[in-house]
């Protein structure tokens, strides 16, 4: 649904610029094209339409099944180019789907937690985003947000709450010759979300506290 891309992508830009303190920083960070995986916390439900107008690139989410059994949540995030997904499982059929969307170049985003943290700190990952990675062999960018977590209710649109997307710099995972072990693989999902800590202001890193300056 194309013209409910650009349409919501136009809505929700204005909704932020006129009703929070919103803060993009290094964009430059995002390649401009070629496949990417993109990775971030996540803290409420406008956290997918917030890197929609942040990330400077079309981007494809990875959503949770559980979203699309409302018709109005499931249409609104398909129409901002997202697949639902079991939480916590990554199927033969989904594995193919991403690596098809990757083999055509597009930038794929993960919420490795899985759901929204409800103490808007860092929980323990899934290690989807590490396998994907891993795989694929292609970039991982990233991403730190933060402020989302307060707009809840109607009473912040009159705080105006300071909404923050810290971009970080793409890295590689190690290249993997033989299947992952359980060990591996959690060390990669570790490395993952440090990477994501070291963006994020210190109250917000949880699990992974220690990361960052």
């Amino acid at each position: 649904m194309p013209w409910f891309y650009y349409v919501g992508r136009l809505i929700v830009r204005m909704i932020l610029l006129l009703l929070t303190r919103w803060q993009i920083k290094n964009r430059e960070n995002i390649p401009s094209q070629g496949a990417l995986l993109i990775v971030a916390n996540h803290l409420n439900l406008v956290d997918p339409p917030l890197l929609v107008v942040s990330l400077g690139r079309r981007v494809i989410f990875m959503a949770k099944k559980e979203l699309f059994q409302s018709r109005v949540v499931g249409y609104f995030i398909c129409g901002f180019g997202a697949f639902p997904v079991h939480r916590g499982q990554l199927d033969k059929k989904t594995m193919h789907q991403v690596h098809r969307l990757l083999d055509d170049g597009q930038a794929l985003v993960m919420f490795p937690e899985g759901t929204r943290s409800k103490n808007a700190q860092l929980q323990s990952a899934f290690p989807g985003a590490a396998l994907i990675a891993s795989r694929s062999g292609v970039p991982i960018v990233p991403v730190g947000i933060s402020g989302t977590e307060k707009m809840k209710g109607m009473v912040w649109m009159l705080h105006r709450p300071r909404i923050s997307v810290n971009i970080g710099h793409p890295f590689y995972l190690p290249p993997v010759n033989d299947k992952l072990t359980k060990v591996e693989l959690a060390e990669l999902t570790n490395s993952i979300m440090e990477h994501i800590a070291e963006l994020l202001p210190p109250q917000y890193r949880g699990n992974y506290t220690g990361q960052g300056n």
